[in-house]
């Protein structure tokens, strides 16, 4: 069996312009998302590794938070997990393959968790 990496980010909330009916659109809709990525594996990780030996966490936040572009409108959450997929893929090439889960906290009721997850591969 290989070796694997997995890094994850989970549970940051923030606010997308995001939805198709109409009392979804022209206000922010708070999402829950969770970020997973793999990455390529060092072939040790002694104490001194430095850290281009793996990918700092933050990353993964900038990409649900800050790198989601103000001012647009996501008819889809699956548009918003996409952005998010691409952000990672761009910004290293270590990045393998990234899940992203989306949970639409405006419409959920009790503990519902009402979203999508959306994994994609490199190409």
């Amino acid at each position: 069996m290989a070796d694997s990496l997995t890094l994850q980010f989970d549970d940051i909330e923030t606010d997308v312009l995001t939805g198709i009916y109409s009392e979804e659109t022209g206000k922010p809709q708070p999402l829950r998302i969770s970020i997973a990525v793999d990455y390529q594996v060092a072939a040790h990780y002694s104490p001194d590794t430095p850290l281009d030996e793996s990918k700092n966490y933050m990353d993964l936040k900038f990409a649900a938070t800050e790198a989601l572009p103000q001012g647009v409108h996501f008819k889809l959450i699956e548009s918003v997990a996409d952005h998010i997929c691409e952000t990672l893929f761009l910004q290293d090439e270590k990045v393998r393959a990234v899940t992203v889960k989306i949970i639409k906290l405006a419409i959920a009721t009790g503990n519902e968790k009402i979203g999508i997850t959306l994994r994609r591969e490199r190409r």
